[in-house]
């Protein structure tokens, strides 16, 4: 997190694009608006948009505004995010559930400063510093074709990683003396004091949420508190061990915690004399991940080979080895 700090304070006094990665409840939105509070545009407006919540129409008109008659329901002229953000700084969480098309006229912005409302010709000059966020990998969605090379390349002029909080455990002491002053303040307590076996228990947590995971647990322990001490009761089961929990990073978008685990999970259910592990373990995961990607190209086998990135004769002979038989793609 130091380093995170670092290039934060570093990259707030340039008026490059940043990008923030990290999973969902590390605290991106909360780095974007510490760029924005250490840099020069402090006192213009810092502009908030969720493109993974609205819809892609919908999502082009909050960012560009529009002019009455745009559409249907378009009474009146409408301002967009960028206009608003003039001589600020504008925030693009999930930047990857932005379309192909909608990613066209966001690279506009970003190297042309310029863009029209939804139904208009006229150009409006924006000058907005742009801070996107995302979840997920883009480059890995560059090249499964669902992000613009162009645009990652755009966005990506310095990127910031927060790591998860399972890799930062000795932050947990602290954020949790945060939070338990700021909810006792907030609801009128006075939870002051964290009991030893409380703290060791959120230490050993593995935290799929994150931060925004921990703030949940330490604001509910708040509200329930009957003295001055966050006591274990308080949490979660989840939490102290109570109840069966699911192995280290298996709810996280952490790819590699994820294959761990299974791999971990399968190993344990297999003999030790067993001589296919291979078979028991690999070709389960592969037969599933096969089994899925078909379902979600509806059964057409050349976009399912696409998606996997693999030759479609051998993605035939996988489905009659595995038994996944589908109907022959449609003309």
């Amino acid at each position: 997190m130091q380093e995170v700090y670092r290039i934060t304070r570093r990259v707030a006094a340039s008026n490059a694009s940043v990008l923030i990665l990290g999973e969902t409840g590390v605290g991106k939105e909360l780095i974007a608006g510490a760029v924005h509070q250490l840099s020069h545009r402090r006192s213009g407006p810092f502009v908030k948009v969720n493109c993974g919540a609205l819809s892609e129409s919908l999502l082009e008109s909050e960012l560009f505004g529009h002019v009455r008659g745009a559409y249907t329901g378009a009474v009146a002229n409408r301002e967009g995010r960028f206009e608003a953000a003039d001589r600020g700084t504008i925030f693009l969480d999930e930047i990857n559930s932005t379309s192909l098309t909608l990613q066209v006229k966001l690279l506009r912005v970003l190297q042309e400063g310029e863009f029209q409302r939804v139904g208009d010709t006229t150009t409006i000059q924006s000058d907005s510093r742009v801070i996107a966020a995302s979840n997920r990998d883009l480059m890995d969605e560059v090249h499964r074709e669902r992000f613009r090379e162009d645009l990652y390349w755009r966005l990506n002029v310095v990127p910031i990683e927060i790591p998860p909080l399972r890799r930062r455990r000795e932050d947990i002491p602290a954020l949790v003396t945060f939070f338990l002053e700021y909810y006792s303040e907030l609801n009128d307590r006075y939870v002051v004091h964290i009991e030893p076996a409380a703290l060791e228990a959120m230490t050993d947590y593995h935290w799929p949420g994150n931060v925004r995971e921990l703030q949940n647990y330490i604001e509910r322990a708040v509200v329930m508190a009957e003295g001055d001490e966050l006591a274990e009761s308080l949490l979660p089961e989840v939490v102290t061990g109570s109840s069966a929990r699911p192995p280290e990073g298996i709810l996280t978008n952490d790819v590699e915690s994820l294959t761990t685990a299974m791999v971990r999970q399968g190993l344990s259910s297999v003999a030790e004399d067993a001589g296919d592990v291979h078979s028991q373990i690999v070709d389960r995961i592969e037969r599933e991940v096969i089994l899925q990607v078909l379902q979600e190209c509806e059964g057409v086998q050349t976009r399912a080979a696409a998606r996997l990135g693999i030759n479609r004769n051998t993605l035939h002979k996988k489905i009659k080895d595995y038994g996944l038989d589908q109907p022959e793609d449609q003309a």
